[in-house]
């Protein structure tokens, strides 16, 4: 069985449910390694100094922008840090919006949400609640360092979790050249219309996935299965995702949370500007101090002392060496 990329909870209102994420799609490209003519050694990169000629060690290396040809600003380790998100452990539902709002460019990669253990009555309340309203959850999630704008949906018995590009990350297509108006503004006459039309009635049918393969990829296959002398496969044993505490499992009373969540519409909102943040003044710092009371401590928050802890005695050990 395949391993999570990554586990936390789905949290929407007051409601939060351990789940893994599990990769939606599978790698079908066949890649190749270089090897040398002469013994078959696989031809390795190195990192050499464009000047110089010589190899650089990884403590050398440093991240840098270029932000003009042959100009750059070199960052440090904390300049990332301090740009980087700081949930890590929770898809945090911002709004539930109708799935025809959105439009297919916006989509980017599927992944699958699997419930955690005694997690399956929370997961079933949202995926049926998603399907019966036509809607579907618009969320951040942060896998490694990375934030990302994610799209929480229904997809028969499970819920799917869909990337999605921002909207920085799309060209408007008003930059292209495409052909405006109606039929009749280009010769298009009703027979022409009526035909295709026919066509597209004649050619029409259920969507069949299967009748779909890569046939390319399938040949080339059948030509490195012919080559190759069959070896033994390692696997690795699958691990349980742990269960966060203070998840919602199924034995949580759900109506109470849903009606706390309703009544004191609790839901994580998009993130403010700060003109935005000045604008709602005192209100704003009620709403944060209620959410705060309403949510209990994670195991995360507990461990932060230690951790600071390990590090000051780390620094005096190094001190006194």
């Amino acid at each position: 069985m395949a391993r999570p990329i990554w586990s936390g909870t789905l949290s929407f209102g007051l409601l939060n449910i351990p789940v893994s994420l599990m990769s939606g799609e599978r790698k079908t490209d066949i890649s190749f390694r270089m090897l040398d003519s002469r013994n078959n050694s696989p031809i390795r990169y190195e990192r050499v100094n464009a000047e110089t000629g010589e190899e650089v060690a990884w403590k050398d290396i440093v991240k840098a922008f270029e932000y003009d040809k042959g100009s750059y600003v070199v960052l440090e380790p904390d300049d990332i840090k301090s740009a980087a998100p700081e949930s890590h452990d929770a898809i945090e539902v911002e709004a539930f919006v109708d799935v025809d709002q959105i439009g297919p460019q916006y989509f980017e990669k599927p992944y699958v949400l699997v419930p955690a253990k005694k997690a399956e009555k929370g997961y079933v309340l949202l995926r049926e609640a998603l399907a019966r309203t036509g809607k579907i959850g618009i969320a951040r999630v942060v896998i490694r360092t990375r934030e990302s704008l994610c799209a929480v949906m229904p997809q028969g018995n499970a819920l799917l979790l869909m990337m999605m590009r921002y909207p920085q990350e799309l060209i408007d297509i008003e930059e292209y050249r495409i052909p405006e108006g109606k039929s009749e503004d280009y010769r298009i006459t009703a027979k022409e219309l009526e035909f295709s039309e026919q066509l597209i009635a004649t050619m029409s049918g259920e969507w069949e996935p299967e009748q779909y393969q890569d046939e390319f990829r399938q040949r080339l296959q059948d030509v490195i299965t012919k080559r190759m002398k069959d070896k033994g496969v390692v696997r690795h044993g699958d691990q349980e995702p742990e269960v966060h505490e203070h998840a919602a499992t199924n034995v949580v009373d759900f109506m109470e949370l849903l009606q706390q969540s309703i009544a004191g519409k609790k839901r994580t909102p998009a993130k403010k500007t700060k003109a935005a943040a000045d604008e709602d003044g005192a209100d704003g710092k009620e709403d944060k101090g209620s959410r705060q009371t309403a949510k209990k401590p994670t195991k995360k928050a507990a461990k932060k002392p230690a951790k600071k802890s390990a590090k000051k005695a780390a620094k005096k050990s190094s001190k006194a060496a």
